[in-house]
């Protein structure tokens, strides 16, 4: 399905916050946390620019962490003044969720507005909200019957705003389920309260649809790291099940299972590898990463991927993987990798 829509120097979306946002945030004064929201969004989009992304994201900076677009946006949920057990703040559901308006639309508009490169939005997907958010113990006062029920009002909500973020020029859509590779491994993850099966029916709702727009692309990150091995069966299940155009896959530690999870995608499937690790300073060998992509295009037409790296360089805000100056370095060299796949045909 080689085509010029690959959007080949991508990103997770989030970024490290800059300390004056952070501290306008802190400071609870809504008109100049706005103001200040707006000038480093902007900012953010001309390092983009100059970093020859081919695409560009608002950071997430306007939200507290890569789920808030939906917990933040929706009717039913609550905070709970808990953790997750990955350190994020436990939200429950207590009742069916109900969107009030749009969760990202009228951002990426804005976000149009600053570059003539495509927009690209992120949003959490609805099996790993409903998996997460799911409360049994609140059934009986109000919420949801069980967690299928909870996904698939969620991916209603989600699938809305997919075609209504189409309509406002966005060009690269990203659902985020950091579980999914827990399910395919071949010793399977606890799946939280939603089941292999209903977490597929659920997403492939949430993606549905007869044609894409010329250039748009929705993809679906399955998780941030490879399990130890997969089960091929359980994998090609969920690439056939869910019908994303664009998968974006673990691919930095040169793992066996990292291909593996090539190995089986579909033909028709796209495929942003995460080639460099978010999480450490130290860059990556170049002539290591570019072995790595080797084996993959062997594989896999090399004109149906994209590079990116491995996840979000502050999937929470306060809580950034790396330095601001060590993720620029870390998208310099996406930037130089893709140079050596495609030279200056981004």
């Amino acid at each position: 399905m080689a085509d010029t829509f690959n959007y080949r120097i991508d990103h997770h979306g989030s970024l490290v916050r800059p300390a004056a946002l952070l501290a306008a945030r802190a400071a609870d004064d809504p008109a100049a946390l706005e103001k200040t929201e707006a000038e480093a969004v902007a900012a953010a989009v001309a390092d983009q620019r100059r970093l020859r992304c081919t695409v560009v994201t608002d950071g997430d900076f306007p939200r507290e962490d890569f789920r808030s677009a939906v917990l933040d946006g929706v009717r039913g949920f609550r905070r709970t003044g808990e953790e997750t057990p990955d350190g994020l703040p436990r939200w429950v559901a207590h009742s069916l969720p109900e969107a009030d308006g749009p969760l990202l639309a009228d951002r990426a508009g804005r976000l149009a507005e600053l570059t003539a490169i495509a927009p690209k939005a992120c949003l959490p997907s609805p099996a790993y909200l409903a998996a997460t958010t799911f409360d049994p113990g609140l059934v009986t006062s109000g919420g949801p019957a069980s967690a299928r029920e909870l996904g698939e009002a969620l991916a209603e909500i989600i699938h809305a705003e997919i075609e209504l973020l189409v309509s406002r020029g966005v060009r690269l859509i990203q659902l985020d389920n950091p579980l999914l590779l827990g399910h395919v491994s071949t010793d399977p993850a606890a799946p939280g309260a939603l089941s292999y099966e209903d977490t597929l029916a659920v997403e492939a709702s949430a993606v549905r649809a007869a044609e894409r727009p010329e250039g748009v692309r929705i993809g679906l990150c399955p998780g941030w790291r490879a399990p130890a091995e997969v089960d091929t069966a359980r994998l090609r299940r969920l690439y056939d099940g869910v019908p994303v155009d664009r998968w974006v896959l673990p691919y930095d530690q040169g793992t066996d299972t990292e291909l593996d999870l090539v190995r089986a995608l579909p033909e028709d499937r796209d495929v942003c590898l995460g080639v460099v690790d978010a999480t450490v300073p130290d860059l990556e060998d170049v002539d290591t990463v570019m072995s790595r992509i080797d084996a993959a295009a062997g594989l896999k037409d090399i004109e149906d991927m994209a590079v990116a790296p491995s996840r979000g360089f502050a999937a929470t805000a306060t809580r950034p993987l790396l330095t601001a100056e060590d993720q620029r370095r870390k998208l310099v060299l996406v930037e130089t990798l893709a140079r050596y796949c495609w030279g200056n045909e981004f």
